[in-house]
């Protein structure tokens, strides 16, 4: 089974799930994890080969969102947990909505930051050129260089920092499983934004999350009866680290609406 940790809160009996992205760990979530305790019980899970989770999971030849989707669910159900608030960064977005095709009555609601909703020429250019150079170098130059474009100011820095710190852990074989992943996610990532769930949804954006956001100013067009779009002023890509008090106070916000 996955790790996780664990905040309880003496009064109340909502669930706030946290699901980081490829390459991270729940330590992506420290700056969030005081202000969010005091109001809701916490579950920080590390995905399969991330983080504390890496070497104790059992591992196939590949991965699939819904295999990963699965994992997260087989915590919830450890702990007898049942319709939960699910937050989301990155390619934990994926994740999340995943849980929600798979078992809609486990999503309470959904906190998607740095939302990927739709690759665009740069993101589909920038992963074609991992899946051919990931038998020729190693992966860990792929990663810096793949965050360096992601998050290229000097404010990302800090955020930077910590995806490289986390991913350095990772080993080659389990880089390789998750960059698999990206085969078939445009087709799937379609299939997410021909549907909108009736789960109320805030996406949580960076002004500087130059890749992502513009997809998901689209989207909100069409995607408007239980969706809303949120821009974090001066950040990136992960947002919540980049300007986690914004970002604190408008997904809390959002939660406790909900």
């Amino acid at each position: 089974m996955l790790q996780y940790r664990v905040y309880n809160h003496e009064k109340s009996e909502e669930w706030v799930v946290f699901l980081h992205g490829f390459g991270g760990s729940s330590s992506i979530w420290f700056k969030q994890v005081q202000s969010f305790a005091k109001e809701f019980n916490l579950l920080l899970i590390d995905l399969k080969g991330h983080g504390r989770s890496e070497a104790k999971t059992p591992y196939t030849a590949k991965y699939s969102y819904y295999e990963i989707a699965c994992d997260v669910i087989k915590v919830l159900d450890s702990l007898r947990l049942g319709s939960c608030h699910f937050v989301g960064v990155s390619l934990g977005t994926i994740v999340v909505r995943k849980i929600a095709e798979i078992d809609i009555s486990r999503v309470k609601s959904m906190s998607m930051a740095g939302a990927v909703v739709k690759l665009n020429f740069r993101s589909n250019f920038l992963m074609r050129m991992a899946q051919i150079l990931q038998h020729i170098i190693p992966y860990m130059w792929i990663y810096r260089f793949y965050s360096r474009i992601l998050m290229p100011k000097k404010r990302h820095e800090e955020a930077r920092k910590i995806f490289i710190y986390d991913a350095i852990k990772m080993k080659q074989k389990e880089f390789l499983r998750w960059l698999s992943l990206t085969t078939n996610l445009n087709a799937l990532l379609y299939l997410f934004r021909s549907v909108e769930l009736p789960i109320p949804t805030l996406y949580l954006m960076g002004d500087e999350d130059y890749m992502f956001l513009p997809q998901v100013k689209a989207l909100l067009k069409t995607h408007n009866q239980h969706s809303s779009l949120e821009i974090i002023p001066n950040s990136g890509h992960i947002c919540n680290v980049d300007n986690a008090h914004f970002f604190n106070v408008k997904t809390l916000n959002f939660l406790t609406e909900n």
